[in-house]
């Protein structure tokens, strides 16, 4: 008999750095696909899964800033990033079967659907 999770539902944070597997930066499919069979052996057990991808492997705001980017134009990049990590994350997620979501607070109706605190 299969154990039941403690949890229905969880918010797992990915940092880009583990998406770049062995490289120097991007995103590495084979990375990715280890980490969606992961998701979709616990999504299998009914637990609904929450993900908040970073984007350190593209871009990192404040080591932006320290080369005289601007703040907030240093912020808004590395949040581009962390979108560009999410679809990369989707694509892999759904070719294996997932259901998935991408949600920005930077409107890119295109990209992906706004976030609204609500």
């Amino acid at each position: 008999m299969a154990e039941q999770p403690i949890y229905r539902r969880v918010l797992l944070k990915l940092s880009g750095e583990g998406l770049m597997g062995a490289q120097q930066f991007g995103l590495e499919t084979e990375a990715m696909e280890r980490i969606a069979e992961e998701i979709r052996h616990v999504r299998e057990k009914g637990v609904e899964i929450c993900l908040v991808i970073g984007g350190g492997n593209i871009f990192r705001g404040l080591a932006g800033v320290a080369r005289g980017i601007e703040r907030s134009s240093a912020d808004q990049m590395g949040m581009l990033a962390t979108v560009i990590n999410a679809l990369g994350v989707q694509s892999v997620l759904e070719r294996a079967g997932g259901e998935t979501r991408v949600l920005s607070a930077i409107p890119m109706d295109s990209v992906c659907e706004p976030y609204i605190r609500r």
